[in-house]
């Protein structure tokens, strides 16, 4: 079992995503997305499972830092945003495999590991 999760150190929610699968003793492969932003394929991937809306932190210093509250862009304009600006992101971005969360999602994360 490989697991893969974007976010950041600072990300509190990124901190138990990572705390959560160490210790379960599951190998991460983590992402810091203020060293290194997610691909372009990546994001489509979570895009595609739950819509771009679900992706962008609207909470985020960074979205407010940008004055995107009053922004009505299309999906493709908010990927390229999010592609060019990570700190956007809901975080964590977990996967394995196919197998995707946004945010802290311990109850499905339990079911990823019980099995």
């Amino acid at each position: 079992m490989d697991v893969q999760i974007f976010g950041t150190r600072g990300c509190a929610e990124t901190r138990k995503a990572l705390r959560f699968f160490s210790e379960r003793r599951v190998k991460v492969h983590f992402v810091d997305l203020k060293e290194r932003a997610a691909s372009k394929r990546e994001l489509r991937r979570f895009a595609q499972k739950f819509g771009v809306a679900a992706l962008i932190d609207r909470a985020s210093k960074r979205f407010r830092g940008l004055s995107l509250h009053r922004a009505h862009y299309g999906e493709a304009r908010w990927l390229e945003l999010l592609e060019e600006e990570p700190l956007l992101l809901e975080t964590p971005l977990v996967r394995l495999d196919s197998d995707l969360t946004v945010g802290a999602a311990e109850e499905i994360w339990r079911g990823w590991t019980s099995g």
